[in-house]
């Protein structure tokens, strides 16, 4: 391997570091919950506000930022992102008050969206073509990889440092990861001419008029409202279960973590030759098994049983954003279009993120048990396997272009 192509693979793996401090910023604040109700006097909706807020963000903005990412240039958004992660966490850990708070986590969540938005992109760019599966494999781990840590490390921090602290660590990462970026990754290329530039209605119209980005976000949505409900609610069930302390913190921690599992493995077999519908079949399947084997009443009391459906489900379910990231890549309509796709997938994603938890809640509340949970999970994986199958005919046809 050549010293160009070395210092190309460190550089795509500091773009890779980026998006993992941007999801440290949205990990730090479940920890800091108790601290946070018991000092500023939070409520447990206002507590709700804080955890919804970034998916509100990404609801609303991800789109109309991946093309200003677009616009602005890849690295200069990154560098931009991480800044303002950087500058909120600061005057976060200053807040009195939990509007205070919930303002500056609304500008967390543009931070998070400018960062990882431009990412897939940017990586695109940097590693040759033959490597690119890969990479982005990678780069799908930068969520759960992110998010565990917060989780794993919180609770050891925040007790003994206090929240404020906690948030001013985090501003002193992303800044330093800000420089880095802003140090050793290379260029922005010139912007074209304005005689040669689409407006930017023009590309976001072309990006949705196509149906690539369509189902690279529809498949977002339904594997992430899915993973977020199991996931996210794994603390109440085993709250209920008598579990609690570090065992409760490291049991939902290693059931994130453990997706950069299938993240990587899907770098890894897409770069031998395996098609993305065939991944994706299999992430939504194991996710289908898993969950059944997480919730099904024959499953009640064999704890242990319950939680592999819980690892199996997050596991190879990591196949699913991994295969999606190269997908959005390969699917935009265009090389000035393949942030404005991740900002279209990311919004779905939130959508599905905001929406997810409170349909199995009401499901469970319904039907008295957590048991029906596999019957709404299945039916996203059913959904999920057949946009699986329309992407991998799409992209048959872009490629025959």
């Amino acid at each position: 391997m050549s010293a160009g192509a070395v210092q190309t693979g460190r550089t795509a793996a500091l773009v890779v570091l980026g998006g993992m401090v941007a999801a440290l910023h949205l990990g730090k604040l479940p920890p800091a919950l108790p601290a946070l109700q018991a000092d500023l006097g939070i409520s447990l909706v206002q507590s709700g506000f804080l955890l919804s807020m970034v998916q509100m963000a990404g609801m609303l903005l991800a789109i109309f930022v991946g093309l200003a990412a677009d616009s602005a240039g890849l690295k200069r958004s990154m560098v931009a992102g991480l800044s303002i992660l950087a500058l909120a966490s600061v005057l976060g850990g200053l807040a009195n008050s939990a509007w205070m708070l919930l303002g500056l986590r609304a500008l967390e969540g543009l931070g998070f969206l400018l960062t990882v938005l431009s990412a897939p992109a940017l990586i695109r760019r940097l590693v040759a073509p033959e490597r690119l599966a890969g990479m982005l494999g990678v780069w799908g781990t930068y969520m759960p990889v992110g998010t565990a840590v917060a989780l794993l490390a919180g609770p050891f921090v925040i007790p003994t440092w206090g929240w404020a602290l906690w948030w001013e660590l985090f501003a002193a990462v992303a800044a330093l990861t800000a420089w880095a970026l802003y140090r050793w990754v290379p260029a922005d290329p010139p912007a074209p001419a304005v005689s040669q530039r689409s407006p930017a209605w023009a590309r976001l119209q072309g990006t949705l008029s196509h149906p690539g980005p369509w189902l690279v976000a529809l498949m977002f949505s339904v594997y992430s409202s899915q993973w977020l409900a199991v996931v996210g609610f794994l603390p109440s069930i085993y709250a209920q279960a008598g579990v609690g302390g570090a065992l409760l913190g490291v049991l939902t921690a290693g059931a994130a973590a453990i997706n950069l599992v299938g993240n990587l493995a899907s770098g890894r077999l897409l770069q031998r030759g395996w098609a993305p519908e065939h991944l994706l079949w299999t992430g939504f399947a194991s996710m289908a098994l898993g969950s059944a084997l997480a919730f099904a009443g024959w499953t009640e009391g064999q704890p242990w049983l319950r939680y592999a459906g819980v690892l199996l489900f997050s596991s190879v379910g990591g196949l699913v954003p991994g295969t999606l990231f190269l997908l959005a890549v390969r699917l935009a309509p265009g090389e000035r279009q393949v942030a404005t796709t991740v900002g279209w997938a990311q919004q779905w994603s939130a959508l599905g993120q905001f929406f997810g938890p409170p349909v199995v809640a009401w499901a469970v509340a319904r039907s008295g048990g957590w048991h029906i949970t596999p019957w709404v999970t299945g039916a996203c994986c059913v959904a999920g396997a057949g946009l699986a199958w329309l992407a991998g005919r799409e992209l048959r046809r872009a490629s025959a272009r």
